[in-house]
């Protein structure tokens, strides 16, 4: 029999969703469930799976068989083991983004954690979680820190343990946007840490390292690196979404012909 909160909940429910239908997180407009995306931003975002690159995932514009590698990852091998995007990074990923980081939409969080679910490993027994940390005072100015927010999903989601202690920024960084690749490397040289008490954890670990956005890749390769030092098997970057820059898309389009 149902107890009465779940009775009172099945009484009110249906006028909640009357005055306050479920919206759409990008545009605002009324779906049929929390969470979920109207069908014109579901249609434009830009899904990753495979066929993609074996070493960053990148996809690929068709299929080159088993173990091929993009032109980047073979001309420079990257830190971490791989990027599990949900999705490129365009309009409604940017939109996304920014509420969840800047506009405390916190409960975007989980959205990003299913969608980040889709292409995760099935058996993931053993693995341990590490969000990308904010320097503390980028915390203290913003009050929480979103990747550690989608870290915690993930990690409910999947039975994982989140351990955020594992890797700390030692640094303040500026903002990465517009930046070479050697001005980026120096910007986050120094700038992570793995505490001394925590070192014998990470020795052998597989780390699923979450983020939001994978930009450049300078911040995750950075913390890959340093983890990697201490003893980390492996390091894997989950990120609700990734940017594919011009150049990328163009070299797939002229191998595909």
């Amino acid at each position: 029999m149902a107890g009465p909160l779940a009775l009172l909940t099945s009484l009110v429910q249906p006028a909640l969703d009357y005055a306050l239908p479920p919206r759409c997180p990008a545009c605002g407009e009324i779906v049929d469930g929390d969470r979920r995306l109207c069908l014109a931003c579901w249609s434009a975002i830009d899904f990753f799976s495979p066929p993609w690159c074996a070493s960053c995932h990148l996809p690929f514009a068709f299929d080159r068989g088993a173990g091929a590698q993009c032109a980047q990852c073979l001309a420079a091998p990257p830190d971490h083991d791989g990027v599990l995007a949900a999705f490129a990074y365009g309009e409604i990923a940017r939109t996304l983004a920014l509420r969840l980081k800047y506009g405390r939409r916190i409960g975007l969080a989980r959205l990003a954690a299913d969608h980040i679910a889709r292409n995760l490993p099935d058996d993931m027994d053993g693995w341990t979680i590490v969000p990308v940390p904010l320097h503390r005072w980028r915390l203290w100015s913003r009050g929480f820190n979103q990747s550690m927010l989608i870290a915690r999903q993930i990690g409910h989601d999947r039975g994982l343990r989140v351990n955020a202690d594992w890797i700390t920024r030692v640094k303040p960084t500026p903002p990465l946007r517009g930046l070479g690749k050697s001005a980026r490397a120096k910007q986050m040289r120094g700038a992570f840490a793995v505490p001394a008490d925590v070192r014998a954890a990470v020795r052998g670990a597989r780390i699923l390292l979450v983020d939001d956005v994978y930009a450049s890749g300078a911040t995750s390769g950075a913390i890959a690196r340093t983890l990697k030092r201490a003893g980390a098997h492996s390091v894997v970057v989950a990120c609700w979404s990734r940017v594919v820059h011009d150049d990328d898309r163009e070299s797939e389009r002229d191998q595909a012909h």
